[in-house]
């Protein structure tokens, strides 16, 4: 058993599917497919072999393709045309809904998904300024809309039938001016990390069986020792050299958070607790240029990293005790800037 790690070039329009070699360990780029323009985003439905991108162009829309295990090529079937182009995509309720975010479009919404995999008519949508991500809990009944613009996780049930209900209360709070940006769960789901894009902060809230979160903790997860300031909505990242904080995932089977900042193009390591909470961080690596988007492969000790000005991704080693590594960097091609792991 083997993993693919696909990878979207939005510079090209096209997604690199990699194999792991668990032995090198090492990638090797075994196809490159044609998606729709500008594909910055796409979810993988690993029980029925779908993947679903977004498009940018005009108008946008949502692609759905077979995913050719054995060559790693993708298969058009279908695609959908939206209002605003999708930053974030989910599957929920076995693959039935799909939840996207649009940062452009200041909103979220829910589509259905019928037997064959097609993208249908959207069934509920809400607004909240520069959305960024959505993210699904409590096997499809909670869904978290991350507002970048509003600086609040905006919480909701979810229907089988894609209605989605405000909690009570409809909202969590961050800091302030920080910038929600992407989300992700712990894997009993009692706990959820946020990434801030301004403050360059790892965001941590609690979580009880109603899906409510409650804000416990912050920790920079930036490296602070290269003179970078506090960023802004509107402001220019690398002509300011700013905070510019990008995405977050777990690895080691959830005891180290990883989380990637763009200005100075670092990834760094952080130690997460018995009860949840999160440390400063214990090690920062120079990685790709820009790293927009990771994904940690399923045993925890690996991570790919996209850079959205690079044509490589790197693959980075996680110890046991947080230490980052670079192991090798790979061709992808222009823009990388997403990817995300199947086991096959």
């Amino acid at each position: 058993m083997t993993e693919l790690v696909l990878v979207a070039n939005a510079g090209d329009s096209t997604v690199s599917t990699f194999r792991v070699d668990p032995d090198g360990p090492a990638l090797q780029r075994i196809a490159v497919s044609e998606v729709g323009q500008g594909c910055g985003t796409f979810v993988i439905d690993a029980e029925r072999d779908l993947v679903y991108a977004a498009a940018k162009g005009d108008p946008p829309g949502i692609d759905v393709f077979a995913l050719e295990r054995s060559s790693g090529r993708l298969e058009h079937l279908s695609r959908t045309d939206v209002e605003s182009s999708m930053t974030y995509l989910a599957l929920a309720h076995g693959g039935t809904l799909l939840v996207g975010a649009s940062y452009g479009g200041g909103s979220a919404q829910v589509f259905g998904v019928d037997g064959d995999g097609h993208v249908e008519e959207p069934t509920a949508a809400v607004s909240w300024p520069n959305a960024h991500c959505v993210a699904v809990a409590g096997d499809g009944r909670h869904v978290y809309v991350v507002s970048l613009g509003g600086d609040v996780v905006a919480q909701y049930a979810l229907s089988p039938a894609g209605v989605l209900s405000p909690l009570a209360p409809p909202t969590a709070a961050a800091p302030e001016g920080s910038g929600p940006r992407h989300l992700v769960l712990d894997a009993d789901e009692s706990h959820a990390y946020v990434m801030t894009e301004f403050s360059g902060e790892v965001l941590t809230y609690a979580r009880d069986g109603s899906g409510d979160l409650v804000l416990t903790g912050q920790v920079p997860a930036y490296a602070q020792d290269r003179g970078l300031s506090r960023s802004e909505l509107g402001a220019d990242p690398i002509e300011g050299h700013l905070i510019w904080g990008a995405d977050l995932h777990l690895a080691r089977e959830g005891r180290v958070l990883l989380a990637s900042e763009r200005c100075e193009s670092t990834l760094a390591s952080l130690p997460v607790a018995d009860d949840g909470s999160v440390g400063e961080p214990v090690s920062f690596i120079d990685t790709v240029t820009q790293p927009r988007g990771f994904t940690v492969l399923a045993g925890g000790e690996l991570a790919v990293v996209t850079g959205e000005q690079d044509t490589d991704v790197a693959l980075v080693s996680v110890g046991a005790d947080g230490v980052l590594t670079e192991i090798g960097r790979y061709d992808t091609g222009a823009g990388a800037n997403w990817a995300r792991s199947i086991t096959v």
